[in-house]
């Protein structure tokens, strides 16, 4: 806001609290002269005919007031009319002073002392009141303490007598007291005024500012969830055709360019993965399952698996072992803690890495390192998208700077507390604060993360509809190589041309998400079951990392797998699917 918007506004603020004092400071005032005229009356200070006139001055201008009043709270006041309401106002105020002061003396001039001191002290409180009243608006209170002062000031020094002059000068040091006083107010008022509206304009551009925030946000997720599905599909692809390939006899070289191939592969899943897993987190689709289960299998298990990794580069991988019982998502904890484990590990040039428990509150899971170690000024940049400390050229042997974003996005799900402390050069120590148990639950959490199992030789057939011919065709030579009878379409339509001259039920429909046309995978799968009337197994395979997206999957109720998939990952879940365990 301007200088210039914001004295505006405050000057409205100030017409606002004048305007809200008026009923009951008029009435007051009004109920006050009533009682007082009316006993000046009943002791004979004043004429029935005096005191008559002057109440009923003081009876209209207090009614013309309040019948302002009235308007003003029925129309209000803004930028453009505040002005003709402050000159209404300081009418009413100038003519009410002029009633007060001049009307006071007037019924009291002509007898003693003490009834003229009585009146003069209604002017005191009067112009004391007004402080109040008016200190919000200067100019109002300019008006009416002039008005309400000046006949009671000159009447006391025309007397010309030692105390009336003497009371006179008294009058004009109260007002000169209660003139700084209301000066005061007035400044205190509008200071306050300007500090709401200043933090105002701070809230309103934290508020433009987190929109601004929240729709590059938003851009970015498009523009990921775009480029995933775009580059999602040739690598699932190349990842079939890999696959397929391992089939056919070949000599060692060709063995090894294979291998090298699939590494590159796998290197690039990995990345996807770790935008995926980005997406769902920030999807709110991740559902957490807590149970209670033993830690240390879970340890063992972690620690066993990185254990090759650590020994190539000479780093000690150690654990301690624990008898604690927790209670949380053993899936989500795993995955916590690999992501820590293997960020230590790469992290780490020599000594060791220690992987152990402390008792607290909670369970504190920790994983000590003696690597490089975390300036303090980048501890919260880690926990970033794509952040690495010491990696500009991008060296994806040491990541991709996705695994402490999804930690952090776990943690905060699990509602698990994390803290790190690091020292550059002596290494680093992650600590995650996790629920203790008492007892072990019936369910066995490891049933959940188990492998399907070796997948044996497949029959039957599967349905496979994908808008991309590289992927029908790779799909279509890695099934049959498994065993499967395939047909392969692009659509639905495509699709139910091809099985019309089939006579065989299909085992199991494999489905992208994403078709041409606007045409989802789920619709497509319910259109085909409809088609045979029985509930076909159903799989999603999908290139598309939107939040939106992955919600709408899901609640489809097929199994959900991400492109580029592992064509282990993608056997296991044909033979459950197909085969499934009684």
């Amino acid at each position: 806001m301007t200088a210039a918007g914001m004295g505006e506004q405050i000057r409205i603020e100030q017409i606002r609290s004048v305007y809200s004092t008026t009923a009951p400071g008029t009435l007051t005032t009004l109920v006050t002269v009533f009682v007082l005229t009316g006993g000046l009356v009943y002791i004979d200070a004043t004429t029935r005919s005096r005191a008559i006139v002057f109440l009923t001055i003081m009876f209209v201008q207090s009614a013309a007031r309040l019948i302002l009043y009235r308007l003003f709270s029925r129309r209000g006041v803004h930028s453009q009319n505040w002005r003709p309401w402050a000159f209404a106002f300081m009418t009413g105020a100038a003519i009410g002073g002029l009633t007060i002061g001049c009307g006071s003396i007037w019924m009291v001039a002509a007898q003693h002392t003490d009834l003229q001191l009585i009146a003069l002290l209604l002017i005191f409180a009067v112009t004391g009141g007004a402080v109040g009243a008016f200190g919000a608006f200067q100019p109002a209170f300019l008006v009416f303490f002039t008005t309400v002062s000046i006949a009671p000031t000159v009447w006391l020094f025309l007397q010309h007598d030692g105390l009336h002059i003497t009371i006179g000068g008294v009058f004009v040091l109260w007002f000169l007291a209660v003139l700084e006083q209301a000066r005061r107010a007035g400044r205190q008022f509008s200071e306050s005024i300007r500090l709401r509206l200043e933090k105002a304009d701070l809230v309103e551009d934290l508020r433009r500012e987190k929109a601004l925030a929240e729709e590059a946000n938003v851009a970015k997720s498009r523009f990921l969830a775009a480029a995933s599905h775009d580059l999602r599909q040739p690598v699932h692809a190349l990842s079939v055709f890999v696959g397929a390939l391992r089939s056919h006899e070949m000599d060692a070289n060709a063995r090894g360019l294979l291998d090298h191939i699939d590494g590159s592969v796998r290197a690039l899943s990995g990345l996807f993965g770790g935008l995926l897993d980005i997406s769902r987190l920030d999807a709110g689709v991740v559902e957490v399952n807590r149970v209670s289960f033993a830690v240390q299998p879970l340890l063992e298990r972690i620690c066993r698996d990185y254990e090759a990794q650590a020994a190539a580069k000479g780093v000690q991988l150690r654990r301690r072992p624990t008898r604690a019982v927790v209670f949380t998502d053993p899936m989500l904890l795993e995955r916590v803690l690999r992501n820590i484990v293997l960020n230590a590990i790469t992290y780490t040039d020599r000594g060791k890495v220690l992987v152990g428990c402390r008792r607290g509150t909670g369970l504190r899971i920790q994983v000590w390192d003696t690597g490089r170690g975390i300036a303090p000024a980048e501890q919260t940049l880690v926990f970033q998208e794509f952040y690495q400390i010491g990696n500009p050229e991008r060296d994806r042997t040491r990541g991709v700077g996705l695994g402490l974003a999804i930690v952090k996005r776990l943690v905060t799900l699990l509602e698990h507390p994390l803290t790190l402390a690091s020292q550059p050069g002596k290494g680093s120590c992650f600590t995650i604060e996790v629920p203790r148990a008492s007892a072990l639950s019936n369910a066995d959490p490891g049933a959940t993360v188990r492998a399907a199992g070796t997948a044996a030789p497949g029959t039957g057939l599967i349905l496979v509809v994908d808008d991309e011919g590289a992927i029908q065709t790779a799909m279509r030579v890695l099934l049959e190589s498994w065993g499967y009878a395939v047909i392969a379409a692009g659509s639905y339509d495509e699709m139910l041309a091809r099985i019309a001259v089939r006579p065989e039920h299909p085992s199991l429909i494999i489905c992208d998400y994403r078709l041409r046309d606007n045409e989802t995978g789920s619709a497509v799968i319910e259109k085909l079951r409809n088609e045979y009337n029985d509930a076909i197994p159903g799989m999603l395979i999908t290139g598309d990392t939107a939040p939106d997206r992955i919600k709408e999957a899901q609640a489809s109720g097929c199994l959900l797998l991400h492109k580029p998939v592992p064509n282990e990952v993608l056997r296991a879940a044909i033979v459950r699917l197909c085969h499934p365990v009684a």
